[in-house]
């Protein structure tokens, strides 16, 4: 029995560790627990009839009670202005509500984020467990639960991203126009990186790739950023709300001081780390043989082995800080909704909240949807990053596939590459938003 366990330990104890977490889960409903108490806004039309159950809105204007009073020529003017103009201000009212369960299953695509979310835990402990905890990295049978499970959720997530792209509320048909513009640009950056046309341009050893193997690679690359390009500019309208760009002063509308931080780090991290592979800015990092280089004088990493190790962790931290803006990122998208109420409620005597109402009731609607698209790249990210750790070097049937590198080299290199673009392309896309709100070309309304 022990030489048994001995010779399959690999595969009981991946196969142990999916089960018990899988259980946990689904039991402990971790996904739920994870979007649980994001706060949610609603504007009823017809608030003097539906006060009696005591709700309170979340903005009002004073009331007469905690205001001055006014004196006579104060109420001649107001008079006047009734008498020009009509405005219920009760139906202007908006009310702010607590996401629970319920409300999480009621909305679209609340089923793929589950299953995504869990087949994503399952994978991350898998490489976890292969790579830190495992007897021999080279054993058969362990070794098919991280390939297995990284390929369900990447398959899953991009089925998921197919899906929202031809979603037709969910878009503009101009945003969609732009994503085959920028997938057609990233077929043509995969050709070049694959093909090596700038060996000196970018830091990645694919050896003497077929051109099978090219136009694979080039294609997922263009997939990833068609993609990427609506979620990377919705992170960059959060990242412009939650952090007040906009100078609002509106303490509901932006997020706290934990937050915000949270959202400055992920974007600060991903933009450096998406330039760690481009070869003039990485040279600058490393210590050349003869003492000189570096980032200043002797500052930088000694060898090539210690800065490949360090672009890994950038990697993986650049992944897990996207998961951790996911909440950030949510709540500025719902806040999105007040912020345009606000705007129009402000904007004319009489204004009209139709947009506004309508609004709240599409971001409500599509939270779930919204909720993919910003936990897309840390999957993304992560997944390929653990599938490059993966030492293939036991499957001979592998070696037929891999080209002229050994094939855990090639798969490594792949999967490097596959998880620096979705980072470049993510950075790339939320800082040109960000130039275009500054710049005023873009506007949240």
């Amino acid at each position: 029995m022990l030489d048994l366990f001995e010779t399959h330990r690999n595969l009981i104890l991946q196969t142990l560790l999916s089960l018990s977490l899988t259980l946990i889960l689904y039991f402990l409903r971790i996904p739920i627990i994870f979007l649980h108490g994001l706060c949610t806004y609603i504007q009823p039309e017809n608030l003097a009839q539906n006060n009696n159950n005591g709700l309170r809105a979340a903005i009002r204007r004073p009331s007469d009670d905690q205001s001055p009073k006014p004196n006579n020529n104060e109420l001649r003017r107001r008079n006047r202005s009734k008498d020009k103009s009509e405005f219920d201000e009760s139906n202007a009212q908006i009310f702010r509500i607590k996401l629970d369960e319920d409300h999480l299953r009621s909305r679209m695509y609340f089923t793929e984020y589950n299953s995504l979310f869990v087949v994503t835990s399952l994978s991350l402990s898998s490489f976890l467990l292969q790579n830190y905890f495992s007897s021999d990295n080279k054993g058969g049978g362990g070794l098919l639960f991280p390939l297995v499970l990284g390929f369900i959720s990447l398959c899953k997530v991009l089925v998921a991203l197919a899906k929202i792209s031809i979603e037709r509320s969910a878009s503009k048909r101009s945003e969609k126009k732009l994503s085959l513009i920028f997938a057609g640009l990233g077929f043509v950056f995969g050709i070049i990186i694959s093909a090596g046309v700038f060996p000196r341009g970018f830091d990645f050893q694919l050896g003497s790739v077929d051109a099978f193997c090219c136009v694979l690679i080039s294609f997922s690359m263009a997939c990833i950023a068609g993609f990427l390009y609506m979620p990377a500019g919705r992170s960059a309208r959060s990242f412009w709300v939650g952090t007040d760009q906009i100078r609002s002063n509106l303490s509901i509308i932006s997020c706290g001081w934990f937050g915000r931080m949270i959202l400055y780090v992920n974007y600060i991290v991903s933009v450096f780390t998406s330039l760690l592979w481009i070869v003039p800015f990485a040279e600058i990092l490393v210590k050349r043989g003869g003492g000189g280089g570096g980032l200043v004088g002797n500052v930088g990493v000694s060898s090539c082995d210690d800065f490949g190790k360090f672009r890994v962790l950038c990697l993986l931290l650049s992944g897990l800080l996207q998961a951790m803006a996911v909440r950030p990122n949510l709540q500025m998208f719902l806040n999105e909704a007040v912020l345009s109420w606000y705007q129009r409620l402000h904007g004319s005597k009489t204004p009209d909240l139709e947009f506004s109402r309508a609004k709240m009731f599409l971001h409500n609607h599509y939270l779930c949807l919204v909720a993919l698209q910003f936990v897309a790249p840390s999957v993304l990210v992560i997944v390929f990053l653990g599938l490059s750790q993966i030492d293939l070097g036991s499957y001979a049937v592998s070696r037929m596939v891999c080209g002229s590198l050994p094939c855990s080299e090639f798969v490594g290199q792949v999967g490097l590459l596959m998880s620096w673009w979705v980072v470049f392309v993510w950075s790339a896309f939320a800082s040109a938003s960000l130039v275009f709100y500054r710049r005023g070309v873009l506007y949240v309304s």
